[in-house]
């Protein structure tokens, strides 16, 4: 029988070879796992920490990995999912339901808005979106009753806003509920926002975790130290009739967020993600620091050449002095921001094309954090779905380019740019 641990002392071990076995993750290709009786079965569907289900809940490969980026971001536990934004409605659904509300920072990525604001409130859910700079007070203000959880994104894409973790986590803790924090650009290479007071952790993995643009994937990280026995969550303190009457708290006090998530949640969505894209995702968590030094060594270069153009009307980089968010990137990031730069180039909308449609190295692609250059226009594309109010919420401006610095050699970005900045 393949045993399943995710007791917290057993959390960071993730794939440990032994004597004779293979140095990297193995891929589990398989469906279906084999046991000795019905019974040990039926005792696996009373408790699925005993070992594993089917592989829409659970697969040895993925596990090795979820491991892997829980001890990475500090938590206890954490369930990859089929893509980012899987991850982002899971992180909600698991404590929301009809009739409740959440906070959101309104400086988040573009489909998070319209999952939040459209697709959320069609299930009842309200998204009360607050400014990423708003004072503690105007934030405090926000909380209704029914208010259940609080969102940011450390980074946001493709505004570049830096997310004062500490102060909202105070803000929510104060409120009794949970910070949920999308660590996707920053990764927990650069910060770890547990430590600042998050309670959940998200990524799309499919960026930085990954960086080489082949697999698409999430992952949601349970911190283990909310207290959901404070009175407002009897999703985790109360009976769950759809499975078996488990509560939660008590039977899986150590990480109640997660198995929820996966037992109640993954169950009925069935959003996960295959054990090859788990073993590829894992090939690049294993480079990731050599790539996140190169990244930032890269894109600073790139930003200081940017802001001496005459040609960019403003940039937004806060590993830049003089950034609005550069004491927040010293405070969380270490000073660093990865390699995404947004930059408004002088002429709108219609200088931006050209500029983009120009460059060689650099591909104009639905995609960022890979290990190529890339560029997008998030108006035209990410962020095409917003409404005009909606984008200025977001940071977004018609001359505004996302553009994500790979890991090529930096003199030959910078004369790309050069040929793009030629043509406006």
């Amino acid at each position: 029988m393949i045993t399943l641990k995710i007791e917290t002392q057993c959390l960071h071990e993730g794939y440990t070879p032994k004597n004779g076995e293979p140095r990297v993750v193995p891929i589990v290709q398989s469906t279906t796992y084999v046991y000795d009786s019905t019974d040990d079965v039926a005792a696996v569907f009373d408790d699925p920490t005993k070992s594993l289900i089917y592989s829409r809940f659970e697969n040895p490969t993925t596990d090795a990995v979820e491991k892997k980026i829980a001890a990475l971001e500090g938590g206890v536990a954490a369930m990859c999912t089929s893509s980012g934004q899987a991850a982002s409605l899971l992180s909600i659904l698991n404590i929301c339901e009809a009739g409740d509300s959440f906070i959101s920072s309104s400086s988040i990525y573009g489909g998070t808005v319209n999952l939040f604001a459209v697709t959320l409130k069609r299930m009842g859910i309200e998204c009360i979106f607050v400014d990423v700079d708003a004072t503690k007070e105007e934030l405090m203000a926000a909380f209704k009753p029914n208010t259940k959880a609080v969102f940011g994104e450390t980074i946001a894409n493709p505004a570049l806003t830096v997310f004062d973790i500490e102060m909202w986590a105070e803000c929510a803790h104060a409120n009794g509920v949970p910070l949920i924090v999308d660590n996707t650009f920053a990764t927990p290479y650069l910060c770890r926002p547990i430590e600042w007071g998050a309670d959940i952790v998200i990524h799309s993995t499919s960026k930085y975790l990954d960086g080489h643009a082949v697999q698409v994937g999430g992952v949601i990280v349970d911190s283990g130290k909310f207290d959901w026995t404070q009175g407002k969550f009897p999703c985790m303190t109360e009976p769950d009739e759809s499975y078996h009457g488990t509560v939660y708290t008590e039977v899986y006090p150590f990480a109640p967020y997660i198995v929820k998530a996966r037992m109640q949640l993954m169950r009925d969505f069935g959003c996960y993600p295959a054990a090859n894209s788990s073993f590829l995702l894992n090939l690049g968590i294993e480079t990731l620091p050599v790539r996140m030094d190169r990244y930032c060594e890269n894109a600073i270069k790139v930003a200081q050449f940017l802001k001496s153009s005459d040609k960019i009307e403003s940039i937004t980089f806060p590993a830049l002095e003089g950034d609005k968010y550069h004491d927040r990137a010293v405070k969380y990031l270490g000073g660093r921001s990865s390699g995404v730069i947004s930059f408004v180039i002088k002429g709108g909308r219609d200088a931006a094309v050209r500029f983009m449609d120009s460059l060689e190295l650099a591909s104009n692609e639905v995609h960022v954090a890979d290990i190529r250059t890339c560029v997008l226009h998030p108006a035209s594309a990410t962020h095409r779905q917003l409404t005009d109010e909606q984008l200025v919420a977001c940071g977004i401006n018609g001359g505004m380019v996302r553009f994500s610095v790979g890991l090529e050699n930096v003199e030959d970005i910078i004369e790309d740019i050069k040929k793009g900045l030629a043509a406006v």
